[in-house]
C-alpha cells in the first residue's frame, strides 16, 4: 500500500514537472486573451471621443459664449470658468477613489460607471449652452450645469482613462491601443470644432461698433447704402439656437460613442493581478503621489497643458479680435485640429524610434516658432492657415504622448511594490485632474486679464490692451509654462532601459502567475 501511494506520488510529481496539454491550452489562452484586436481597439478608442468633443467645444467656445452671446461681464465668466474647473479638485480624486473599491460585476469594474454617467452628462452639457429667460442667476445657472456636467463627465472619464490597464497585460498592445485612442481623440477634437465651429460661423451675430469705430462705421454706410437690404440680418437669437443646436448634435454623439465602447469592449479580469485590500481616501492619496516617477510626470504634464489650453481658450478670441478674423476663426482651429490627426501616427512612429523622452521634447518644443511667428507677423490670413496646419502637428504630440507616458509609470509602480495593486483608477483619476485644473486655471486667468484690460463685449475693435493681453495669452505665457515642463521632464527617470526592464519583469511575474494557476489545474484534474 505504501508503495502503491509512493508510486502514485511518484507519478504525480512527473506529471506536474511536463507541460500537459492542458497546460499549454491555458497559457496559450492566456497569450491570447493579452492580445486586442482591431476592432477592440477601434471599439475601445471611441470611447474617448466623447471627452475630446465636449472638451474642445467648451474648450475653444465657452469663453466668448459666456462674453459674447450670454453676455456675462468677464468677471463672472472667470468665476464661471474657474469654479468648474477648480470642483474637479474634489470629484476626480473621489471618483477615482471609488472606481478602485468598486466590485467586480458581469460587465466589469469600469464599464458600469460610463455606462450609467452618460444620460445626466448629456442633459447638463446641453443645459451649459442654453440661455435662461432670467438675468439674476444666470451666473447659479451656469456655474451649476457647468460644475455638473464636470462631475458627471469625471464618472465617465477616470474609469475609461483606466481601463487602459483592464484591456490588456501587455505593454505593446496598451500602447497600440493607446495611439488608436489619441487618433480617435484627436478626430473628436477636429469634429468638436467642426460642429460647433462651422454651425455657430454660419450664424455669428454681427459685433458692434465702440465709439473709435463710429465715424469708419458712417462713411461704410453711406457708401454702401442700398447695396446691403437683400442680406439676412442674423441676430443674436440666431446665434443663439445655433449653439444650442451644436450642442444637440454633440450630445447625440457622446451617447453613440459611450454605447460603442459599453458593447464592443470587455474588461479582462483575468490580466489583473488580485488587488490589495481597499485603503483610505488619503492614504490612497499618498501613495500614488507619492511615487517619484508619477510625481515628475504629472507635474509635467501640469504645466505644458497649461501652455496649451491657454493657447486652446483664448486663439479665438485673439484670431477675431486682434487679427480681425471674425468670420474665419472656426475654420483656423479646424487646421489644426485637422493638422493635428494627420501628426499622430508620426509620433506614434517617432516615440518607437527615439522613445518617449526624446518625442516628448522635439513635439513640444515645435510650437514654441509658429507661436512667435503668429503674433510678430502682421495680420495675414493665408500666413495664419500656414502656422495654424504647422502648430497642429506639435499639438498632436501634446494629446499622444503625456497619455502613452503613463502606463509605464503604474508599471514602474508595481515593479516596486509588487504587494501593493488594484490601484490603477487612483493614477488616472489625478492625471484626469490635473488636466482639468490646467484648464480651470488657464481660462479663470485669461478671462480676468481680459476684464482688467477693458474687454468689450461683440465689440468690433477692442482696445490696445486687450490686443497686447492676447497676444501675451497665445504666444509668451505659453511658451514660458512649456519650458517650465520640459526642465521638469530632464528630471524624469523612466528612460527606454528602465520601461523595457519594467516590461521584463512584469512580464516574468505573470508567466510565474500563469504556470502557478496551471499547475493548480493540472492537481485539481489529478486529484
Amino acid at each position: 500500500m505504501a508503495k502503491g501511494e509512493g508510486g502514485e506520488q511518484s507519478s504525480n510529481t512527473s506529471l506536474l514537472n511536463k507541460p500537459s496539454p492542458d497546460g499549454i491550452k491555458l497559457a496559450r489562452k492566456l497569450e491570447h486573451g493579452n492580445r486586442l484586436s482591431v476592432c477592440n481597439k477601434i471599439c475601445y478608442a471611441i470611447g474617448g471621443a466623447p471627452y475630446q468633443i465636449t472638451g474642445c467645444a467648451l474648450g475653444f467656445f465657452l469663453q466668448i459664449y459666456l462674453l459674447d452671446v450670454a453676455q456675462l461681464d468677464p468677471f463672472y465668466a472667470s468665476i464661471i470658468l474657474f469654479g468648474g474647473r477648480a470642483w474637479d479638485a474634489v470629484t476626480d480624486p473621489t471618483v477615482g477613489f471609488l472606481v478602485s473599491r468598486s466590485p467586480w460585476t458581469r460587465f466589469g469594474r469600469m464599464l458600469p460607471w460610463i455606462l450609467l454617467s452618460t444620460p445626466l452628462a448629456v442633459l447638463s452639457y446641453f443645459l451649459i449652452w442654453y440661455v435662461p429667460p432670467f438675468e439674476d442667476c444666470k451666473v447659479v445657472w451656469y456655474l451649476f450645469f457647468y460644475c455638473l456636467f464636470q462631475t458627471l463627465q469625471t464618472c465617465f472619464h477616470v474609469p475609461y482613462s483606466a481601463l487602459t490597464m483592464f484591456i490588456s497585460s501587455e505593454q505593446k498592445e496598451r500602447d497600440s491601443a493607446t495611439a488608436y485612442r489619441m487618433t480617435v481623440e484627436v478626430l473628436g477634437t477636429v469634429l468638436g470644432t467642426a460642429i460647433q465651429g462651422q454651425i455657430v460661423g454660419m450664424a455669428n451675430a454681427p459685433c458692434l461698433p465702440g465709439p473709435g469705430d463710429i465715424v469708419a462705421n458712417m462713411t461704410n454706410s453711406l457708401n454702401s447704402i442700398g447695396l446691403n437690404d437683400s442680406e439676412p440680418v442674423i441676430s443674436l437669437e440666431h446665434t443663439r439656437k445655433a449653439y444650442m443646436i451644436a450642442s444637440g448634435v454633440i450630445c447625440l454623439m457622446y451617447i453613440l460613442c459611450a454605447l460603442v465602447l459599453f458593447l464592443g469592449v470587455r474588461e479582462q479580469k483575468e490580466s489583473c493581478r488580485p488587488r490589495s485590500e481597499p485603503m483610505g481616501f488619503f492614504q490612497g492619496i499618498r501613495l500614488v503621489m507619492g511615487h517619484g516617477p508619477y510625481a515628475k510626470l504629472v507635474m509635467v504634464f501640469l504645466f505644458t497643458s497649461l501652455g496649451f489650453m491657454l493657447l486652446e481658450g483664448n486663439f479665438a478670441l485673439f484670431c477675431s479680435s486682434t487679427l480681425g478674423f471674425r468670420n474665419d476663426f472656426q475654420n483656423i482651429l479646424l487646421v489644426i485640429m485637422l493638422s493635428a490627426t494627420l501628426a499622430i501616427p508620426f509620433w506614434q512612429w517617432f516615440l518607437t524610434c527615439f522613445g518617449k523622452k526624446t518625442a516628448v521634447y522635439t513635439g513640444t518644443l515645435a510650437v514654441v516658432p509658429f507661436l512667435i511667428t503668429v503674433v510678430c507677423l502682421k495680420s495675414n490670413l493665408i500666413v495664419t492657415y500656414v502656422v495654424s496646419f504647422a502648430a497642429g502637428v506639435a499639438v498632436a504630440a501634446a494629446f499622444l504622448l503625456p497619455w502613452s507616458m503613463l502606463p509605464d509609470v503604474v508599471d514602474d509602480f508595481q515593479v516596486q511594490n509588487p504587494e501593493s495593486t488594484g490601484h490603477e483608477a487612483l493614477f488616472y483619476s489625478f492625471y484626469v485632474f490635473f488636466t482639468k485644473f490646467a484648464s480651470g486655471v488657464s481660462l479663470g486667468i485669461s478671462t480676468l486679464s481680459l476684464d482688467f484690460a477693458g474687454y468689450i463685449s461683440r465689440g468690433c475693435s477692442q482696445p490696445k490692451e486687450v490686443d497686447l493681453t492676447l497676444k501675451l495669452l497665445v504666444s509668451a505665457a505659453p511658451i514660458a509654462l512649456i519650458i517650465i515642463g520640459l526642465i521638469i521632464l530632464s528630471f524624469y527617470p523612466i528612460n527606454e532601459e528602465r520601461r523595457q526592464g519594467n516590461r521584463k519583469l512584469l512580464q516574468e511575474q505573470r508567466d510565474s502567475e500563469a504556470d502557478s494557476e496551471t499547475d493548480s489545474t493540472e492537481l485539481a484534474n489529478i486529484v
